[in-house]
């Protein structure tokens, strides 16, 4: 493990510790480096702008973790991202940032900015392409040249995508050529609902779409070619056989991410390019309707300023209940699970992928809890992983998604054994 000095004294700092994603990511940390044989060794505190809230946050930890010691243990900094300085003083403290701060496009840049000024890696939960994208067009040579690594997206929805499509590549036998995955997730009898940070981030990001298209005009990337048969989208709205529910196309960042990941691993590593459609189910025919009316009005609302501001001040109104303020419950966590289930299809080992359909099939599964514990253990792997296996990661710095960062390392072993499980189905 990469090791802490008088000068920079904590491994991680968990940058929006009081936030509702930061408080899971507290709690994670603290459980790994208690039940890891030399896990104690991970240095760690806690940051953001309000000192009583990290106080308050390390004593929700301390009970319901029976880990007293939170309490007194774990440093707290103080730190704003507005205050440029408070910022540098944070990031020269600590090996990784965790930034768990969002609407990344309002406030994840300055932490990017001073995590490479002053070298610290940094690591998001984001899930905003614009963002990310943007991250890695502007800052990635800056990066490079500080030897900091900068890896967006490492939480629920991405990286089991992400680290999905890795594994059904490396449990392929031949060249894998497309996959279609789809999403489902299983609630309790409160059913699921998500966090307001959440809904702020579509809501923001479905009004800027139209950017991202022109965002990545300016990388200059040639298309990555198609290997075998070219794989037609399927419609907005279908019966998917597979999962037996309908199913829509998934509007999260899982296909910008995951292209990311495939355009270096086939710049970079020579690796055969997967063409790749993300979708989630939606349920029954009552879940269609309410899709379609909602669906309507929300992208009506969107492209106005007033409407955006409705949106996100009266989060639960306008999600019919989906998304709040205060978050789902406890029990509403204990209780939902996902799954995302991985549909591939390639050309057998010795066969030619320019002659003929494809001819092998394959099906693999991620599962896992609640998003919210998906995000927090797959965060702090990420962290872990690049703090033991720094020598793995490509070049020595850069702005990267998960596929691309943790291609060469042990991430999806760990996370195998920390709330995310990676199978192959009969």
């Amino acid at each position: 493990m990469a090791t802490v000095t008088s000068s920079r004294p904590y491994h991680v700092i968990i940058f929006g510790a009081s936030g509702f994603s930061g408080q899971f990511v507290v709690e994670e940390v603290a459980r790994y480096t208690a039940e890891t044989p030399g896990g104690g060794r991970v240095k760690w505190a806690v940051a953001g702008r309000s000192r009583q809230r990290l106080e308050d946050v390390l004593k929700q930890a301390a009970g319901r973790l029976s880990m007293p010691e939170l309490r007194t243990d774990i440093e707290i900094i103080v730190a704003d991202v507005s205050i440029e300085e408070s910022l540098a003083l944070m990031c020269q403290q600590g090996l990784v940032i965790l930034n768990c701060v969002g609407p990344y496009r309002f406030y994840g840049e300055p932490v990017v900015k001073a995590c490479i000024a002053n070298g610290a890696h940094y690591i998001d939960i984001c899930g905003e392409p614009q963002f990310l994208e943007r991250m890695q067009l502007e800052y990635h040579t800056k990066a490079l040249d500080k030897g900091v690594y900068v890896i967006g997206s490492c939480g629920f929805d991405s990286i089991p995508a992400d680290l999905g499509i890795l594994y059904t590549q490396r449990q392929f036998k031949g060249t894998l050529t497309a996959v279609e995955s789809f999403l489902q997730i299983t609630s309790g009898p409160e059913g699921s609902s998500g966090h307001d940070a959440t809904w702020q981030s579509a809501v923001y990001g479905f009004a800027d779409s139209k950017s991202l298209s022109q965002l990545r005009k300016k990388f200059g990337h040639k298309p990555l070619p198609v290997v075998g048969a070219k794989v037609k989208q399927r419609g907005f709205l279908f019966f998917s056989k597979e999962i037996e529910q309908y199913t829509i196309p998934f509007m999260g960042s899982d296909r910008s991410v995951v292209r990311r990941s495939q355009h270096y691993l086939y710049e970079e590593e020579q690796q055969s390019p997967v063409q790749y459609s993300p979708y989630v189910g939606i349920g029954g025919l009552f879940s269609v309707v309410k899709l379609l009316c909602g669906g309507v009005f929300f992208w009506f609302m969107v492209k106005f300023s007033l409407g955006r501001k409705l949106l996100t001040t009266f989060p639960s109104l306008f999600s019919c209940g989906l998304f709040s303020k205060s978050g789902p419950t406890m029990k509403q966590i204990e209780d939902t699970c996902i799954s995302m289930t991985f549909y591939g299809e390639g050309y057998s080992e010795g066969s030619d992928p320019t002659q003929g359909r494809p001819n092998t099939k394959i099906c693999t599964q991620v599962t896992g809890a609640d998003g919210y514990l998906i995000t927090a253990s797959a965060m702090v792997q990420a962290a872990v992983t690049l703090l033991n296996e720094l020598h793995s990661l490509p070049r020595r710095g850069g702005v990267y998604s998960p596929g691309a960062a943790f291609f060469k390392t042990s991430l999806i072993e760990r996370l195998s054994n920390h709330n995310l499980k990676f199978s192959v189905r009969n």
